[in-house]
């Protein structure tokens, strides 16, 4: 994750201010919403972002855990490689995108969908149950440069981040899917956040799908939106973030919302809120710290009792309890160091079956496998490199 406020950058331990894999849980009764039963096959993905041709790489999972190569698939756009998406980011080529949810699943698994931040696109892939990936669709993003995507059953948001050129006028934009994976826009759906220059950092759908939360990273601040008839979306109800810094967000089933934070010159945090039906937050656990710098994505366990999150200036995993109220806390402030404070541990994921825990190091161009004991202990059985994972500027995580 790239902080608006604070994020650290290492060459022994020295300090350089500035500053969702998400993974939402979107419970229903439909059967669009359910995972697709024949979809037995264990993969993850993660997406170059390179300036000459993203492309969204796809890993075999292994029955421990362990990864392999499948095939690299082009999502016909440019990232922006190594180049931020924001000036009000630290220029250093880690989590160049600052959000989570730049790759994103739609909850039956069917479909996944990539930003294209250079092209000002948006791609579609159709998974087949081997895991193996076809190009359905590319769409015009809505806006500019965009950095992350959230979904629910047929309908699709887009959050992009404003550049230079439209004075950084950031919004979200709607988008309908059909079942070839084709994007259609939803005409009248695009909105601005709460200022021009809001840049979002990740959108996630309420679990009932009447209600889009957008973490506003650079104005301290979470916008949720109503969701009318036909995907389009009202005026949002614009609330203070408990801490400063919100980024990544997560949906529990029951409609609980988990936000990580980055305050200036001080530890990496995570909030969680109850969500009125208006779209009001009110905080259950208002920033609960974890001693950590630059805390990043949320990463919810599948049983929902277990919130793991990455931060990206130590380069470590941080996990807290979910107690039964919504409350959070603290299990450990490390409960894995990863690759060292170099590392840039951005995006994550945790296996359907919960037994393994994934983690992107951006800085390194590497993907962190470990085993989840039954004490929520984390254990690392592989650093995967290489394999046209870049050295800097990947973004994205999914596992399945």
């Amino acid at each position: 994750m790239k902080p608006f406020f604070t994020r650290l950058k290492f060459a022994g331990v020295v300090a350089v201010s500035a500053v969702f894999l998400l993974v939402v849980s979107c419970g229903g009764s439909d059967d669009d919403d359910a995972p697709t039963p024949n979809l037995a096959a264990r993969t993850v993905y993660t997406m170059t972002n390179a300036a000459t041709g993203n492309e969204v790489i796809a890993f075999r999972r292994a029955e421990d855990g362990t990864l392999s190569r499948i095939a690299a698939y082009a999502t016909g756009g440019n990232g922006l490689g190594s180049t931020e998406i924001s000036p009000a980011t630290p220029q250093d080529g880690v989590d160049v995108l600052a959000s989570q949810g730049s790759l994103f699943f739609t909850p039956n698994k069917r479909v996944l969908l990539a930003v294209n931040p250079a092209s000002h696109s948006v791609s579609s892939f159709l998974v087949a149950g081997d895991g193996t990936l076809t190009r359905a669709d590319v769409k015009p993003s809505g806006g500019r440069q965009p950095n992350a995507i959230g979904a629910r059953n047929d309908l699709v948001y887009v959050a992009n981040v404003g550049d230079t050129s439209n004075s950084f006028a950031s919004n979200i934009s709607g988008f309908t899917l059909d079942g070839n994976g084709v994007l259609t826009p939803i005409a009248g759906s695009t909105r601005s956040l709460s200022t021009p220059n809001a840049q979002p950092a990740s959108v996630v759908f309420h679990p009932n799908g009447n209600l889009i939360a957008v973490s506003e990273l650079t104005a301290n601040r979470i916008s949720v939106f109503p969701v009318g008839a036909g995907g389009t979306i009202g005026a949002p109800v614009v609330n203070a973030s408990a801490g400063p810094g919100p980024f990544g967000s997560s949906f529990l089933s029951n409609g609980r919302l988990f936000v990580t934070e980055a305050p200036m010159g001080a530890s990496g945090a995570t909030s969680s809120y109850n969500v009125s039906a208006n779209g009001t937050l009110t905080a259950i656990s208002g920033s609960v710290a974890n001693g950590q710098v630059a805390t990043c994505w949320t990463i919810p366990t599948p049983d929902e009792r277990t919130l793991f999150v990455s931060n990206t200036g130590n380069g470590t995993v941080s996990s807290y309890r979910i107690n039964t109220d919504g409350s959070l806390t603290l299990l450990q402030g490390v409960a894995s160091p990863l690759e060292g404070p170099m590392s840039g541990a951005v995006d994550g994921g945790v296996s359907e079956d919960g037994r393994y825990l994934y983690v992107m190091n951006s800085g390194l161009g590497s993907i962190t496998a470990h085993r989840i004991e039954s004490n929520q202990n984390l254990t690392k059985i592989q650093t995967l490199s290489g394999q046209g994972i870049p050295a800097l500027g990947g973004e994205g995580l999914l596992v399945r």
